[in-house]
């Protein structure tokens, strides 16, 4: 069970993705800056993640075509 699937069709645009990193990475700034440590390591950890998985594994599913009859 994955609990983010990163190669969602909604991450493919790039800007999506970049925002993703740095608003993690900003919170945790934010957080180590306010002096907590615990959440500041929490979401620069985050931020890791997202970025390997939406950067270095990123290989984006094609969107699930609709069919004629359901609509």
């Amino acid at each position: 069970m994955k609990l983010f699937d990163f190669n969602d069709p909604f991450f493919k645009p790039l800007w999506i993705r970049i925002a993703v990193v740095a608003v993690a990475v900003l919170w945790g700034v934010f957080e180590f800056i306010n002096g907590a440590t615990f959440w500041g390591v929490l979401f620069v950890a985050l931020a890791a993640v997202a970025f390997h998985g939406l950067f270095i594994t990123f290989a984006p599913r094609e969107p699930e075509a609709k069919d004629a009859k359901d609509e």
